[in-house]
C-alpha cells in the first residue's frame, strides 16, 4: 500500500492546493487512485474539501421580520431555517452549508434578539456584533418596502468598524416597481443594494455572484504559532462558577478580572497576555454557559454568542470541570463545542483540593462513564484558588496543540491502513464487505483524513478507525475528523 508514495524522510510539504501534500507525493497518490478505479476530479475535490479547513462564514444580519432566514433558505436551496411571520423566530444562531457556482460556504442565520432586557437597539448591536466578528463577510438585509430605520443605521455603524466586507440585499423586491425603494437604500453607504425576494428567488444570483467576491477563497488565519505569529489563543471555557477567572488570575499572578462567588460575573470574553514557561500566550476567560442558548434569557444569551466566538478564535481550549460537583449535561454540550469547533483540547478539573477519597473515587467513575469521547484530552487536576499543579497546564497546552498540529506521512498512513484493514476487515452487510483501499491526511489543525472505500464504510468502524489511529499516531489532544469517498461504480460516468 505504501509502495506509492515518498518515505518518512522527505521534506515537509508547504501550504498547498492539494492540501498537505507535497507535489511529488500528489503526484504519486493520484497514481495509485487511478489504478484503483478513482476519477481525478472526485479524488481532487476529496482533498480540497479535507485540506482547506474551515468553510469561509457568511453571516446573514438584520432586523427582525426582514426576511433573513427566508434568504437563508433560499441560499441554501432547502427549507430547513423556521421561517414565520412575526419577529424573533430564529433564537439560535444557526450554520448552514451551502455552495455556490462550485464554491463552498457557510451560511450563519442570525436571530434571537431580546427586547425587554437591553432595549431593541443594544439587543440588535450584540447579535449583530457577535455574528460580525465570527464570519468573513456579511450579507445585510433590510426591507426596501419600509426603508432604513435607526435600528439599521445603527448596525450599519457596527459593519463599518468591522472592516469586514459587506453586501447589502434588498429584500421583498417583488417586482420593477420595488426597484426604486431598493435604490433609496444606497444612502446606507454600504455600496449598491441588491434588489432580491427572498421568497421567490429574483434577484439571488446576482446577489450571490457578488458574495462570492465579498468571501475569501479560504478564512483568514487568526492563529498563533504556525500561522501569523504571535501568542497562541487559550480559551478558557466552562459552566458559570467553575473558576475559569480564579485560573486567568492565578496564572498572571495578578488580579486581573473580577472573582465573585455569584456565578456570572464575567459576561464579556477577557484577553490577557500571560508569560508561562518562557512563552506568551494570549488566555481568553469567557462567560460561563449555563444551558442550552435558546433557553437563554437577556445577558446570558448574549454572553453565550461571545464564548462561542472566543472558542473559534482560539487554538486550544481549556474546559473547566468543577471536580466537587456530578460532571452534568452541560458539561459536556460545553465539550461538544469545543469539539465541533476542531480546536485542541485540555480538560482541567478545578477545586480538586477540595476532595475526599470518597468523591476522587466517584469522580473517577463519572470521568470514564460521562467523559469516555474525550479520552484523548491530556487531563489536570488542579485548584485555581490554591495554585496546585498550576505547573501541569503548560505542558498540557503543548502536548494539545502539537497533537492538533500532527501530520502522518502518506506512505506511512497507508502502511498502518494495510494491516489495520487485513487484521480487522469492515463487517459483511447485505452480503458486501466494503473495503478501504488507501488514504492520506489533507489537513491539520485539527487533523482531516480522506479515506477511499470500495463501499460504504459504517460509523461504528469509523470510530474504530479513529481509534487505531490514536493508538498508533498519538494525536493527543486533538480531535480528528475523517471523510470517506466511496468508489463509483466503473461505467456510471459517461
Amino acid at each position: 500500500m505504501n509502495d506509492h508514495f515518498p518515505s518518512e524522510g522527505d521534506a515537509e510539504p508547504s501550504a498547498h492546493e492539494h492540501g498537505a501534500l507535497g507535489d511529488a507525493e500528489y503526484e504519486r497518490f493520484m497514481e495509485l487512485a487511478a489504478e484503483e478505479g478513482f476519477e481525478a476530479e472526485d479524488v481532487d475535490d476529496a482533498l480540497g474539501e479535507a485540506g482547506q479547513g474551515p468553510l469561509p462564514r457568511l453571516a446573514v444580519v438584520g432586523r427582525p421580520n426582514v426576511g433573513k432566514s427566508t434568504l437563508v433558505n433560499r441560499i441554501i436551496g432547502r427549507r430547513e431555517a423556521v421561517v414565520e411571520d412575526k419577529p424573533g423566530v430564529t433564537r439560535d444562531r444557526v450554520t448552514y452549508e451551502a455552495e455556490w457556482a462550485g464554491r463552498r460556504f457557510k451560511v450563519v442565520d442570525t436571530g434571537g434578539w431580546e427586547q425587554d432586557v437591553l432595549g431593541i437597539d443594544a439587543s440588535v448591536a450584540a447579535q449583530a456584533e457577535y455574528a460580525i466578528e465570527a464570519s468573513d463577510a456579511v450579507v445585510f438585509v433590510v426591507d426596501s418596502t419600509v426603508g432604513a430605520t435607526d435600528t439599521d443605521e445603527a448596525v450599519v455603524r457596527l459593519l463599518r468598524k468591522s472592516g469586514k466586507p459587506v453586501v447589502l440585499c434588498a429584500n421583498k423586491v417583488d417586482g420593477l416597481s420595488g426597484e426604486a425603494d431598493a435604490a433609496a437604500l444606497w444612502s446606507l453607504g454600504l455600496g449598491e443594494p441588491h434588489p432580491v425576494s427572498a421568497l421567490h428567488g429574483r434577484g439571488t444570483g446576482d446577489m450571490l455572484d457578488a458574495v462570492l467576491e465579498a468571501l475569501p477563497e479560504a478564512p483568514r488565519e487568526t492563529f498563533g504559532g504556525t500561522g501569523l505569529g504571535g501568542p497562541r489563543r487559550v480559551a478558557l471555557i466552562g459552566r458559570p462558577n467553575v473558576g475559569k477567572s480564579s485560573l486567568l488570575n492565578k496564572v498572571a499572578n495578578e488580579e486581573r478580572v473580577v472573582v465573585n462567588e455569584l456565578a456570572g460575573t464575567t459576561r464579556d470574553p477577557v484577553d490577557e497576555l500571560i508569560e508561562l514557561g518562557g512563552v506568551t500566550w494570549k488566555f481568553v476567560d469567557t462567560a460561563g454557559i449555563r444551558k442550552r442558548v435558546h433557553l437563554q434569557q437577556g445577558a446570558d444569551y448574549y454572553a453565550s454568542l461571545r464564548t462561542a466566538a472566543a472558542v473559534e478564535k482560539a487554538e486550544v481550549a481549556v474546559v473547566l470541570i468543577d471536580a466537587s460537583d456530578t460532571i452534568s449535561v452541560q458539561d459536556q454540550r460545553i465539550l461538544t463545542m469545543a469539539v465541533d469547533a476542531g480546536r485542541a483540547l485540555v480538560l482541567a478539573y478545578n477545586k480538586w483540593d477540595t476532595l475526599d477519597e470518597e468523591r476522587r473515587y466517584y469522580l473517577e467513575q463519572e470521568i470514564e462513564r460521562e467523559l469516555a469521547q474525550v479520552a484523548w484530552a491530556p487531563r489536570v487536576n488542579i485548584s485555581a484558588r490554591t495554585g496546585r499543579h498550576m505547573e501541569k497546564l503548560v505542558p498540557a497546552l503543548e502536548t494539545a496543540l502539537a497533537g492538533w498540529e500532527t501530520r502522518v506521512p502518506t506512505g506511512r498512513l497507508n502502511a498502518f491502513l494495510g494491516e489495520l484493514v487485513s487484521a480487522h476487515p469492515h463487517p459483511v452487510r447485505g452480503g458486501k464487505q466494503p473495503r478501504i483501499l488507501f488514504g492520506t491526511q489533507a489537513g491539520t489543525r485539527p487533523p482531516r483524513f480522506v479515506l477511499f472505500a470500495s463501499g460504504f464504510i459504517e460509523a461504528g468502524y469509523r470510530r474504530f478507525i479513529e481509534r487505531r489511529l490514536r493508538e498508533e499516531f498519538g494525536f493527543e489532544g486533538t480531535p480528528i475528523q475523517i471523510s470517506v469517498r466511496v468508489r463509483e461504480k466503473r461505467g456510471r460516468k459517461k
